[in-house]
Formats: C-alpha cells, sequence, structure tokens
C-alpha cells in the first residue's frame, strides 16, 4: 500500500486537494482575492515546463510536418467538437468546464512521456505542444466566445492578453533562455522543476475547488449529483478515448508508421492540466471536468501505452488497442 502511495502521491495529493478546497470553500474563500499570486504561479509553472523542451526535437518535427499537424487538428478541432453534445447531458457549469477542458492546449509534459513510453516518436508531442500552447492565446477566447458567450461574461481581447503574458511569453521566454546557455542547468535540474511545477499544479487544483465550492450548483448534491458527476466523468474520458482513437486512425489512413500514430494519438487528445485550471477559474465553470479529464488520460494512456510498446515489440502495432 505504501509503496503504491509512493508511486502515486502526485494522484493522492491531486484528489485531496480538490476535496479539501471544495468541502472547506467557506473557509478558504479569502484567497480567490489573490489573483496576482495565481497568475504567478501560472506563469512559473509555465517557465519551468518551457525551459526542460529540447529545440532540437521541435526542429526535427519542422523538418517533417505532417504528424504533428495532425495532432495539432485533433487537439485543437476534434476535441472541442467532441465535447459538444455533453451540454445536452451535463449542467451548465460542468458543461462549460468541460469545453474549457477542450479547448486548452496539449500538456506540456505527459504527452512526451507516455509517448516515449509507448516506443513513439516525441519530437511530434514536443511541436505539438509548442503549437498549441501559443495558439491557445487566440483559440482559448474565440473558443470561449463562440460556445459559452451565454453562460459566461469574458472579455475575449482581456484573455488575449492574459494568455499571451502567462502561456505564450513564459514559454518564449524559456526557449531563449536555452538558446542562450541555460539549457545544460536546465537538464540537470529536470526533475528538481518537474516536481515545482507538480506542486505549482496543486496550488491551483486547490484555487479552483474553493472557486467551485463557492459556485457550486444545488442540482450537483445529492443521488442526483452523484449521478451528474458520472455522467461527467463517462463523458470526459469517451471524448479522451474518442480523439485518441481518431487520431490514430487517421494517422494509419495516411500511411503513417506505429510509432508516429500512438505519438498522434497521445499528443492530440491529452490536455493541459495548468492552463485548464487557471481558465475555468476566470470563466467562473467547475475545475472538475479538467482534474476528472486529467487523471483519466494518465489512467487510460498508461494502459494504452504498454499495450502499444508490446504490440511494436511483436510487430502488430498496427492494430491500435
Amino acid at each position: 500500500m505504501s509503496s503504491a502511495i509512493r508511486r502515486h502521491w502526485f494522484l493522492v495529493l491531486l484528489a485531496c486537494s480538490f476535496l479539501v478546497g471544495y468541502c472547506l470553500s467557506a473557509k478558504f474563500d479569502f484567497i480567490l482575492q489573490w489573483s496576482v499570486a495565481r497568475d504567478s504561479i501560472v506563469f512559473g509553472v509555465m517557465w519551468a515546463m518551457g525551459v526542460t523542451l529540447p529545440a532540437g526535437q521541435i526542429g526535427q518535427s519542422l523538418r517533417h510536418p505532417k504528424p504533428s499537424l495532425l495532432a495539432i487538428f485533433v487537439n485543437i478541432f476534434a476535441v472541442p467538437v467532441l465535447v459538444l453534445p455533453t451540454c445536452y447531458l451535463l449542467t451548465d457549469e460542468l458543461f462549460g468546464g468541460l469545453f474549457v477542458t477542450a479547448i486548452v492546449p496539449s500538456t506540456l509534459a505527459s504527452a512526451s512521456v507516455w509517448t516515449r513510453r509507448a516506443g513513439g516518436d516525441d519530437s511530434i508531442s514536443m511541436m505539438t505542444t509548442v503549437v498549441t500552447n501559443l495558439g491557445c492565446v487566440v483559440i482559448v477566447p474565440i473558443g470561449i466566445w463562440l460556445v459559452l458567450e451565454q453562460q459566461i461574461q469574458v472579455n475575449p481581447w482581456l484573455q488575449v492578453s492574459k494568455l499571451s503574458w502567462l502561456v505564450a511569453f513564459p514559454l518564449i521566454l524559456a526557449q531563449a533562455m536555452r538558446s542562450l546557455g541555460a539549457s545544460s542547468w536546465a537538464d540537470r535540474n529536470k526533475a528538481k522543476l518537474g516536481l515545482a511545477t507538480q506542486f505549482g499544479i496543486l496550488s491551483m487544483v486547490f484555487w479552483g475547488a474553493i472557486s467551485s465550492g463557492v459556485t457550486s450548483e444545488s442540482d450537483t448534491k445529492g443521488f442526483g449529483g452523484f449521478a451528474m458527476m458520472l455522467t461527467l466523468t463517462v463523458c470526459a474520458l469517451l471524448v479522451h478515448w474518442v480523439s485518441l482513437r481518431i487520431g490514430v486512425g487517421l494517422a494509419r489512413r495516411i500511411g503513417l508508421g506505429p510509432d508516429k500514430q500512438i505519438a498522434i494519438g497521445f499528443a492530440g487528445s491529452q490536455k493541459t492540466l495548468m492552463v485548464g485550471l487557471q481558465i475555468a477559474i476566470d470563466c467562473g465553470v467547475s475545475i472538475l471536468p479538467m482534474v476528472i479529464y486529467h487523471l483519466g488520460q494518465l489512467l487510460v494512456d498508461t494502459v494504452i501505452a504498454d499495450r502499444w510498446k508490446l504490440r511494436l515489440g511483436h510487430g502488430d502495432a498496427g492494430r491500435s488497442p
């Protein structure tokens, strides 16, 4: 039991952070006023993630852009489209949170980790990560304006400015620092930087849980609330799994190899928790869909990556798991 907790300590703390923040939201609601501190955490986490991205792999993907473009298409268009029908199944607060989850960029960390675990081409996940994170400056405000305009009142131009500062700028700064000689330092301290980003994410989950607890709807409580949470979980898992299968299927259809198929599947279907939490809190929608989607992609993709690697070893990865 203790060894399992040591291996999955982040998932345990993630659940604890949400439960404590949500259940004790009335006691911690004063934290919601510390917007500068929250923005600083997001900036720091995005920089720490960006400074560990090796530019060489991005260059490799630029020379052969087709797989990355396919993954970007799945991430930016396919996932949000798959979420749209859930508006008939979920409350406005939960649908808003799930749609925000769908339009945020690909994750900076786990897409590459799971791609490598499956024996895939992680240059594709690197490129997809960079493009979708830079592109979210425009894509996220447009998506919110088109789909959630009636539900939330957020100035799209203000969102463009904020995302430019909190997402695009720290990534550009981090890569500039690597090119100026900080790459060796970042590579040596990759584990420490990764640990710092995980605690930054936990603090944002706690923050978002407080916000969700303060604004929670009465129809998400009791037995009806349990049924709604179950529906949300099924929707989130299905959206992730179907978008992954779409990525793999399209890659196979245009003749790409198994290593690129799985990279496109992971990079196209995974979403970053950090940016999703920031946008959900700003929009006043539930962060629970983002947390459930993130946990789901970690669990589901672990199984898929291990099965895919086994099939690659046997030479029959043409059949997706």
